[in-house]
């Protein structure tokens, strides 16, 4: 609540005559200072160290008995107390009833219990005596111990609950952990058997490779020696000629079934062999070009040809003659001689 001060000031009045009239009166009061006020307008102030209190002063009033309403709040707009008013004292809250010293005390009561509704209270609020210091101390000693038995007791109860909780995680995670080791082990038995299915195919593939590759170079070997011993090399056929529909002859010529003929081609004079790989249907006279373009002393005119085995000798009338038909295919070992 506003001072005396402070209300002279509200009231339009000087700063440094309210201080002079306050200290002429002593601080009695709002109204011997407005009376002060009124009886020295417009005189000089003087210096307020040699002001001392006015004798002429009237005694200090708390309130102004009035007992026109009219002139009561006249005064009451002037910031003057009447007796009609009742100084507040006090803050009280209307929905529990409870009396508050200050307003920060109401303010704090307002926030805890949510309580929006309070006024202004005539009744004083007697200072606590020395005894009642004392139980009021003792009943927030008790409330605090309360409250850290209370904290401490739902402490005990998480730390509990937090302890059965991280021993079931555990194990439910040396659970999850024996079940994962099992499982790899079921998949690196599984990868282990595949891998040694996989080596047991890879051991076949390479014995039945190194077979093929045996068999290949036995028949090359046998190949090449009845080739230098001139004998004649029959392979046998892809596939068996099929069978006729009817129950005459089978016909057609020794090795029709060949497009190719390999012939190995050598000097009556000596020297390296030539091989070279012809069609069946090509004239004897493509082997004599093909071993002219192969030595400068081979004339395809002059030069003749003969087998061992079977022994014969081909004439100039066979150099038009297909090999398939001189029954070279499909291969043959032919003797040159040059006239």
């Amino acid at each position: 609540m506003a001072n005396d001060k402070d209300s002279l000031i509200g009231m339009g009045f000087d700063v440094a005559r309210v201080e002079w009239a306050l200290k002429a009166t002593g601080n009695r009061g709002l109204q011997p200072a407005m009376d002060f006020l009124f009886e020295n307008e417009g005189k000089e102030i003087p210096d307020l160290s040699s002001v001392s209190e006015s004798t002429s002063s009237r005694p200090p009033q708390d309130a102004m008995d009035v007992d026109d309403e009219e002139d009561a709040e006249a005064l009451r707009s002037l910031g003057v107390k009447v007796a009609t008013d009742a100084e507040a004292k006090s803050i009280k809250c209307s929905e529990c009833g409870k009396v508050f010293r200050n307003t920060a005390l109401a303010q704090f009561h307002a926030e805890k219990s949510g309580h929006q509704s309070f006024e202004e209270s005539t009744e004083e609020i007697k200072p606590l005596t020395e005894e009642e210091k004392k139980e009021r101390l003792a009943e927030l000693r008790e409330k605090m111990a309360a409250k850290r038995a209370t904290k401490a007791v739902e402490e005990a109860k998480e730390a509990k609950a937090n302890e059965t909780l991280r021993r079931k995680t555990g194990k439910d995670m040396g659970a999850l952990k024996e079940e994962m080791a099992q499982r790899q082990a079921l998949k690196d038995a599984e990868q282990k058997k595949k891998d040694k299915i996989e080596d047991a195919k890879a051991k076949a593939a390479i014995k039945a490779q190194i077979e093929a590759d045996k068999k290949a170079r036995a028949e090359k070997f046998a190949r090449e020696k009845a080739l230098r011993h001139g004998e004649q090399i029959v392979d046998a056929p892809a596939a068996a000629p099929a069978a006729s529909t009817s129950s005459g002859p089978v016909s057609g010529v020794a090795g029709k079934d060949f497009k190719e003929t390999r012939l190995q081609i050598r000097m009556s004079t000596g020297g390296q062999p030539y091989t070279t790989t012809l069609p069946s249907d090509a004239p004897l006279r493509e082997v004599a070009e093909f071993l002219a373009g192969q030595s400068l002393t081979v004339d395809v005119d002059t030069i003749s040809f003969a087998q061992h085995f079977p022994r014969k000798a081909f004439s100039r009338a066979d150099f038009s003659k297909s090999l398939r038909e001189l029954g070279l295919t499909p291969s043959a070992v032919l003797i040159a001689t040059p006239p």
